[in-house]
């Protein structure tokens, strides 16, 4: 009998549409009974034996001190996990490590790899690292990581209308000398949130100041002793801070309560994450919240997209909105009208 999806459920036990709906990767259909149909379709021929049944979710690490330091990332994965289930896909966990020294080998064979397409968590890229990816044999979608001349879709953070909106909410509670606490490693990620603060100052037409911006290590025992020797220097402090993580955040407000500041009676402080500590920490953390897992979520149906549609060209950039998290972490010094 020719291969068909009718020859399939009778070979299966399931239904017509149970089997469309497997092959089709839709909702609804369980791991296991789509693994069947497809191991099933296979041996019957009615789809390539090289047909895309996996997703790899790569994890690109130049030197880690974002992607091995930050909880944020742990929710993304279960995000893509859940939904590469959902939609019937194996997935695949990789790692990419640049220090490697057989890394150009481990490209090699993710760009030759037909079998699997590919989300690359991007955050800690710097640019030229996604041009080997332009010759991939399959879809590649880009996590986390944005530049307007590459040529992968995107699933990223809203980074620069979200800071600007912390800082301004800082604006609104009256504050006017506001600093910035940016991480040392500048990932993509941080050079726009620092954009995002600079516009927002700009457009209230308050003043930059350069000895405000504090460049502090991106893990928590880092920045906390980074802020201390900063401190030792009696620095004059700005009224309020917004700060490029949560990690930095709570290492920089455990320095200064340390020195005697209290938060936020003396300094006003704004994360960017809500990491999970950040509501227990000592005030809670003011922050701004990332869908973390829905952005894992995405990043798979963009990808089975382009599976699905194999001659589609279009480049897509989908950003995500951040939540404002009010907590106990910014002072109100004056009713004001901005």
């Amino acid at each position: 009998m020719k291969a068909s999806i009718r020859y399939i459920s009778e070979l299966t036990g399931f239904s017509p549409a149970t089997v469309s709906n497997a092959l089709n990767h839709k909702k609804g259909v369980n791991a296991k009974t789509a693994a069947e149909v497809f191991r099933v379709a296979k041996e019957v021929g009615y789809i390539n034996e090289n047909s895309i049944s996996k997703i790899k979710l790569v994890t690109f690490k130049k030197n880690g001190s974002i992607i091995d330091d930050t909880p944020f990332f742990p929710t993304l994965i279960s995000g893509f996990e859940q939904e590469c289930r959902q939609c019937g896909y194996e997935m695949v966990l990789c790692n990419l490590d640049e220090r490697d020294s057989d890394y150009e080998h481990q490209v090699k064979n993710l760009v030759q790899d037909s079998e699997s397409a590919s989300v690359i968590l991007g955050t800690e890229m710097m640019g030229g690292e996604l041009n080997p990816f332009r010759y991939a044999r399959s879809p590649v979608v880009i996590l986390d990581y944005w530049q307007d001349s590459m040529d992968f879709s995107g699933v990223l953070i809203n980074n620069f209308d979200s800071a600007k909106k912390a800082v301004e909410y800082l604006i609104e509670q009256g504050h006017r000398e506001i600093g910035y606490i940016r991480g040392a490693y500048r990932i993509n990620g941080f050079k726009v949130r620092g954009q995002g603060y600079q516009s927002a100052m700009r457009k209230y037409k308050l003043e930059v100041k350069n000895h405000y911006i504090i460049t502090l290590s991106t893990t928590l025992n880092g920045a906390y002793q980074d802020m201390l020797a900063y401190l030792d220097k009696e620095p004059g402090l700005p009224t309020a801070f917004f700060v490029d993580n949560d990690m930095i955040a709570l290492g920089a407000m455990k320095a200064l309560q340390e020195r005697g500041y209290k938060v936020p009676d003396d300094v006003s402080i704004i994360g960017f994450d809500d990491l999970p500590f950040s509501e227990i920490s000592y005030p809670p953390l003011t922050t701004l919240r990332v869908p973390n897992k829905e952005m894992g979520r995405l990043a798979v149906r963009r990808l089975i997209d382009m599976i699905q549609n194999p001659g589609e060209v279009v480049v897509t950039k989908t950003e995500v909105c951040t939540k404002f998290i009010e907590r106990q972490t910014v002072k109100k010094l004056v009713q004001t009208v901005i």
